[in-house]
């Protein structure tokens, strides 16, 4: 941090503190306004705080922009609308608010005692494949997060074809400035709101960890490999967030990618089309800010998550967010010498790759015999369960460990988990962890999931798990507090921490062997890069 930064937030620190002992303990005073939050069991929530202008209207597929200030006191103990979507059927954290174009607002939760001195600060990205999610699911509550002394922010951000969007004229309307990510536009926009205002509920603005998880952490990887979300955090958590460019493919804005995807600007034209909008100029994307938000959703929804790389742009490679893909980036050191936690659970989602086993097995060359004895060694021959537990690997597993190992190499304390824990009444269900099933446990609220079905072997593991991401927040490092002792990833140990059904333990990963095989299916061995003197890890590139 340089000193002018240093003296800068030193000042809106102490001007903070000072309104603050003027205004009633769920009063805080931001940049835009005053902000009445409410208190409940020690913990004083902000929610429904807009940290943007609604982007409706003309602001359809425009960076966020600034938003107007306000007079009097603002009610800030409702969450607002959500962003535009079609929620997935059955989702395990339902929206709890309907969603509406006009969504750009966050949430920030603060213990009502403040202890002397600032607070870490957490801000959590939510998932749904870049097509769903919010802040509003009762499993995101921060109270928990509060009661440990964190100052939990969460925000929404705009997914699906509000989030990702490319199309001619928007190319020569916002010439020279980030295109079709307005999705990471949003996050960084949230982030710099934290910078601005956090100071004011007791925060600090330079001791910021974000987490999130499956696009939320796969978004946190994007910020840490970004060059405009630079100095914006010190710390982060990928919780099923990938890490190779095998997940989401390459896509760049007026080009087809490697694999064949389409690039983002034909993306754009074709959904036009079907729109019966012609042509690419300034008239068209008038149209095209005119259909009805429920027009720009209608196909983006669970049943086309298979399809979705065909149907909408997604995230793409701009030039200015997104320079590189996160792997290319990494494997370049283009990165924040930050601490960082990821993992993946231990039945992830994954996607059967091939058709049948015969294509499975050929797909791994020589090393067929090893692939057949390690993922189905009971000769079961079932394409599909031996297709998802391959797809959990490739999308999921590996690529978690692939970005530990690559940190490590750089001298930087990166964290490995495995999420194996199953819920005492979901056993006889699932083998295994599946996707998303850990964020209940990390922020504390197994309750509101599993209601009179929890067991006190599953509320201890959400304590812990809990403890682990507080922890990690406050120092860089996750143990602490009496937990089982998390090692720091190390290629030659190969460590990681199982939070298993007796609890979390330190282990070398029992499947290094499945994870050896995609790795040499995926990619060259990983490079390391040039070890980083003990001053610039502590330096945090700030």
């Amino acid at each position: 941090m340089t000193p002018l930064r240093q003296i800068l937030q030193g000042t809106l620190i102490g001007l903070a503190f000072t309104a603050a002992r003027a205004q009633s303990a769920d009063q805080v005073k931001i940049d835009s306004g005053l902000l009445q939050g409410s208190t409940q069991d020690g913990v004083t929530s902000f929610k429904g705080v807009p940290f943007a202008a609604p982007p409706v209207g003309n602001l359809r597929w425009r960076a966020p922009q600034q938003i107007a200030s306000w007079t009097g006191v603002r009610q800030a103990t409702k969450f607002a609308s959500d962003c535009m979507q079609l929620p997935f059927p059955s989702d395990a954290a339902p929206l709890g608010t309907p969603p509406a174009e006009d969504c750009l607002y966050l949430n920030v939760w603060v213990p009502a005692q403040k202890p002397a001195g600032r607070l870490p600060v957490m801000i959590w990205i939510y998932g749904g494949g870049f097509v769903n999610g919010g802040s509003s699911p009762a499993p995101y509550d921060g109270a928990q997060f509060a009661r440990g002394n964190i100052v939990l922010v969460s925000f929404n951000y705009r997914v699906g074809r509000f989030g990702f969007f490319a199309f001619p004229a928007l190319s020569r309307e916002q010439a020279g400035k980030p295109l079709n990510n307005y999705a990471f536009m949003d996050q960084i926009a949230a982030l710099q709101w934290v910078q601005r205002n956090v100071a004011a509920f007791g925060g600090d603005p330079g001791d910021v960890t974000i987490f999130g998880e499956s696009a939320g952490g796969g978004s946190v990887l994007t910020l840490l490999t970004s060059p405009m979300a630079k100095g914006l955090f010190e710390k982060a958590i990928v919780e099923s967030g990938g890490g190779r460019d095998a997940l989401l493919g390459v896509r760049y804005l007026n080009k087809s990618g490697p694999t064949g995807l389409p690039s983002a600007e034909d993306v754009g034209v074709a959904f036009a089309k079907s729109n019966g909008i012609n042509g690419t100029d300034a008239a068209a994307l008038a149209a095209l800010r005119a259909l009805p938000a429920e027009t720009i959703v209608s196909d983006l929804n669970m049943a086309s998550m298979g399809k979705q790389a065909s149907i909408y742009g997604g995230p793409i490679i701009d030039g200015l967010i997104v320079t590189e893909t996160p792997q290319q980036a990494l494997l370049a050191g283009h990165y924040p010498r930050i601490p960082v936690i990821i993992g993946a659970n231990s039945a992830d989602i994954g996607f059967p790759r091939w058709h049948t086993l015969d294509e499975t097995w050929t797909a791994f060359g020589p090393d067929s015999e090893k692939a057949k004895a390690l993922y189905d060694p009971t000769n079961s021959g079932n394409n599909f369960l031996v297709g998802w537990k391959l797809g959990s690997d490739l999308m999921m597993i590996e690529p978690a460990r692939f970005v530990a190992q690559t940190l490590a190499a750089a001298g930087l304390p990166s964290y490995e988990y495995r999420f194996s824990y199953v819920a005492a009444s979901k056993r006889k269900e699932w083998p295994g962890a599946p996707h998303a099933t850990e964020i209940p446990y990390v922020f504390d609220t197994v309750k509101a999931v599993y209601g009179d079905k929890l067991t006190p072997a599953d509320e201890a593991t959400a304590k812990q798990a809990n403890a682990y991401w507080v922890n990690f927040a406050k120092t860089g490092d996750p143990n602490g507090g009496g937990l089982p002792h998390w090692p720091a990833y190390s290629a030659a140990s190969d460590k990681l921490l199982n939070f298993s059904l007796n609890g979390p333990v330190a282990m070398a990963d029992p499947w290094k062997e499945r994870l050896d095989l995609i790795e040499k299916l995926l990619t060259k061995p990983v490079e390391a890069a040039r070890p980083l003197s003990g001053k610039e890890v502590t330096s945090q590139a700030r």
